[in-house]
């Protein structure tokens, strides 16, 4: 099993399209064998099912996404787990044990424009946090 985290620095980010990066987890049975975090490569309907599809994801675990695409990825046959929070390493943990529990969609239609990647002021009180903007 392969997934792919929505991720926000340590977090799981509540927005899947728009979210910072994704933490990818290779699983062989319940042991871990790699686990890389890659950059978003950007916000535009129907790429990102396929770019995780061609990774080898088959499932995709975020705090929120749309009914479109959910669509999508089930149409790419990647099993989509809504309603995660929490670090990541705890979300790792839970699915290397099989009690990850999904839930409703954290996040509203539209609520994460203006974040992520495409987010283009930085609130951060960390100035070096905010030197890719």
């Amino acid at each position: 099993m392969k997934i792919a985290i929505s991720t926000d620095g340590e977090l799981v980010s509540a927005h899947f399209g728009r979210c910072p990066s994704f933490t990818i987890v290779e699983f062989e049975g319940d042991k871990i064998i790699s686990n890389n975090t890659i950059d978003n490569p950007g916000h535009h309907p129907g790429f990102l099912p396929q770019f995780l599809k061609e990774k080898g994801v088959d499932t995709i675990i975020a705090g929120g996404m749309g009914q479109r695409a959910q669509m999508l990825f089930d149409e790419t046959g990647i099993k989509t787990i809504m309603g995660i929070s929490g670090t990541v390493a705890e979300v790792v943990k839970q699915t290397a044990e099989g009690t990850l529990q999904g839930g409703e969609s954290l996040c509203q239609p539209g609520a994460g424009k203006g974040y992520g990647v495409e987010k283009t002021v930085c609130d951060s009180p960390n100035e070096d946090d905010c030197e890719h903007q």
